[in-house]
């Protein structure tokens, strides 16, 4: 065992080795881009020169006269591809990314797509396209002219009606009562994907059948929604995406260019592969809206919360009603007392936001953990006791938790980092020329799970194939997908193969909200059990060795193969059909009977220079409950990738936003602000043994979104304890500090 792959505890799978590992480190990992096909073309994008206005103007001589150039796709020859309904939670594309014009919607909106016979023939060819615009006066942000602020939940809409309890006793009142409150804003930038493997799509047609290799979250939502834009069956559809190089929400909808694509080849009679560029994937693709929060806080005197009051707006394009309403999730977090909640969408000329890891709570926890902090420095009181005192096993709703180990995760990461050595009084730590601070915060994500299905074989040899239509965005389905059905049937994890990521597989659920494992292994089990009950006429597992050759000697057979189907409780009776149609739905979190959550506690530590306000975050210690950890290697590097992230969201990342046109201003690598190694020193991940047998049959909570839900919270109230200044919007710059 290593600190990359700890030593299991109660509750905890084998640090096995990743199934992708060989594969992946060799090169003989084959994701989407790397499918080799018979002569394809190549394809560039031209993306629109301003946020809004209309195309007056499209001169295509120059760039046709490129050898080498066999066709551009424009608004004049792609009328036939049909508008989808916007359904962020099944795959289909933003309203504002279907068009190609002449009317722009937003920046860097695709306005032309040229296919090539190379692809620098069609990068040139993309370059030398003039286009003329009529340009009017765009709507960048919020405060900006025109900005359209709007209900996130209209009375009478569905998601009103499914979050009614958005609000329990006078709020108000209790605030204008309380003894201690706080009132202050907070505010999230835009953030942007920069996955390592970029935006592609490869479709090939063999007559009315099409195949596209594409890196999806979820091949059945793109499967179908590709099919409703060419208007063809969604049986003549085969999407392929065994490996995605990096997502966490960038490639859970189908982007504007999978049907572009898809049309060029049909015309064309070629295969045609594109590569969104960089600076492209960055309105190709969705991103973090940016969010403002007005929260209020009110408590007595030894720290009791009374009151909870928070209202957001979110950013989103003009056509489209994006937003997360984080507030779902926070007002559960604690025993509040009265609350109220309440989210607008402010409607600009914007591509449409989208899914980030932990779209709903990064931001609102963000809000919520920093305004704790003020709360506990306006009591004098220690952060972690006032996080102590308003613990509890019921919300105040009412509602009760399966399972709540907040507390276990803060004292275990609390004698880790060494809290108790902490001087409260901001300023007062300080080594050399450099101020110390320290801070905490509370990691929370909701336990979702959703409807699959999978096809597990069993050989007599011990041998095991299990398939399903799942995803592995690097975060371990397959690894932790085979070491389920290895324990279910009593064989060597070895012996175990996995086949996802394709269409023709059963349908499985987005990977999105951390519920990949919790679904997928859940479908897994009763497969399983199945086959334990054909062989020995129980559920309980097959024990591996010369007894399963004979039992299946006995059964007559040399190969066993169970279909099964899980539909959790709360998921409708044709919940399968409707993934298979790319409709899938996810339960748990707040919306049970009871409340499902994985929780943790982070602890940073900053060092601030004296004098030129350098920021260094040198260490971190996070603590995690997550119900039953599946792998202790994989977990361990979720858990620390999404503290990273987290540091990276408090101290580096921002989409800067040209506010006249409406433009993303660093849309690349070098200047969009990501850590690098010297940025991240000291990492201590600690995973708590937790049981939660009312989760899903897996007794898996899901945590690749939990990591990085608190750490910037954390790291901001570090940075007030190192100098007394209280940042409020991130991220938190060397300027912040100067005053």
């Amino acid at each position: 065992m290593s600190a990359a792959a700890p030593e299991p505890k109660a509750n905890m799978g084998q640090p096995v080795t990743r199934y992708d590992a060989v594969a992946k480190v060799t090169g003989g990992a084959r994701y989407p881009s790397d499918q080799s096909v018979d002569r394809p073309a190549h394809a560039f994008l031209v993306m629109s020169a301003i946020a809004k206005g209309r195309i007056t103007e499209l001169d295509e001589a120059d760039a046709r006269a490129v050898p080498g150039v066999l066709d551009i796709f424009t608004h004049r020859n792609t009328g036939e591809l049909t508008k989808t309904e916007y359904k962020p939670g099944g795959g289909g594309a933003s309203t504002s990314m279907q068009g190609f014009g002449p009317e722009i919607d937003h920046g860097k909106q695709i306005v032309a797509m040229v296919v090539a016979d190379t692809y620098e023939a069609a990068r040139e060819a993309g370059y030398r396209l003039k286009i003329s615009y009529a340009e009017e006066a765009p709507t960048a942000t919020f405060g900006s002219p025109g900005a359209d602020v709007k209900d996130a939940d209209p009375e009478g809409s569905e998601e009103t009606k499914k979050n009614e309890r958005e609000k329990t006793g006078d709020a108000d009142a209790a605030l204008a009562s309380a003894a201690v409150t706080v009132d202050a804003e907070y505010f999230m930038p835009t953030q942007h994907h920069n996955p390592i493997e970029l935006f592609t799509t490869t479709c090939v047609w063999e007559g009315p059948k099409l195949t596209i290799h594409e890196p999806s979250q979820f091949v059945y939502g793109l499967k179908n929604n590709v099919a409703k834009r060419l208007d063809i069956s969604p049986d003549d559809i085969h999407v392929v995406s065994p490996f995605i190089g990096g997502a966490f929400g960038s490639k859970a909808q189908m982007t504007p260019r999978t049907a572009l694509v898809a049309l060029a080849a049909k015309k064309i009679g070629r295969p045609v592969k594109l590569f969104a560029t960089r600076d492209q994937g960055y309105t190709v693709s969705t991103y973090r809206a940016e969010t403002r929060h007005h929260v209020k806080l009110g408590a007595d005197e030894k720290g009791k919360l009374v009151a909870y009051w928070h209202e957001g707006q979110e950013v989103t394009s003009r056509p489209d009603t994006y937003s997360v309403s984080g507030t779902e999730e926070t007002q559960h977090l604690y025993h509040f007392g009265a609350v109220h909640s309440h989210v607008d969408v402010v409607h600009a000329d914007r591509n449409t936001p989208g899914f980030m890891r932990s779209p709903p709570v990064v931001p609102y926890v963000y809000a919520l953990e920093s305004a704790l902090d003020e709360l506990a420095v306006k009591l004098k009181m220690d952060p972690v006791e006032l996080r102590r005192v308003n613990d509890s096993m019921k919300d105040s709703f009412g509602k009760e938790y399966t399972s709540r180990s907040l507390m276990a995760c803060y004292d275990a990461a609390a004698e880790r980092f060494g809290w108790s050595a902490r001087n409260p009084e901001p300023g007062s730590m300080r080594d050399g020329d450099w101020l110390i601070g320290w801070g905490c915060a509370t990691a929370v994500y909701p336990t979702h799970i959703g409807a699959a299905a999978v096809r597990v074989r069993l050989n007599a040899n011990g041998g095991v194939l299990v398939q399903t239509a799942a995803h592995d965005l690097g975060t371990g389905a397959y690894t932790v997908i085979a070491q389920e059905a290895a324990d279910r049937l009593g064989v060597p994890y070895e012996n175990v193969e996995v086949e996802i990521g394709d269409s023709s597989l059963p349908a499985a659920t987005v990977a999105g909200g951390s519920n990949t494992t919790a679904s997928v292994c859940s479908a897994v089990i009763k497969a399983c059990a199945a086959i334990s009950s054909r062989l020995v006429g129980s559920s309980a597992g097959v024990a591996m060795g010369g007894n399963l050759g004979a039992l299946f000697q006995q059964a007559g057979v040399s190969q066993i193969e169970e279909y099964a189907e899980y539909v959790p409780p709360g998921g409708s009776a044709d919940a399968i059909a409707k993934l298979s149609k790319g409709q899938p739905t996810l339960t748990g979190g707040g919306s049970g009977e009871k409340l499902m959550y994985a929780l943790g506690a982070e602890f940073v530590e900053v060092r601030i220079n004296a004098r030129t306000r350098e920021i260094r975050c040198p260490r971190a210690v996070g603590a995690f409950a997550g119900g039953r950890i599946m792998n202790t290697r994989t977990a361990h590097s979720q858990l620390m990738g999404g503290m990273i992230w987290g540091i990276s969201s408090a101290l580096h990342e921002e989409t800067e936003i040209d506010k006249k046109r409406a433009r993303y201003v660093n849309d690349n690598i070098s200047e969009y602000l990501i850590p690098v190694n010297a940025d991240i020193k000291d990492i201590d991940v600690i995973m708590l043994s937790e049981e939660d047998s009312e989760v899903n049959p897996a007794g898996v909570k899901g945590l690749g979104e939990l990591g990085n839900v608190g750490t910037a919270a954390a790291i901001a109230n570090a940075v007030y304890h190192a100098t007394g200044i209280r940042v409020r919007d991130l991220p938190i710059r060397i300027e912040d500090l100067l005053a």
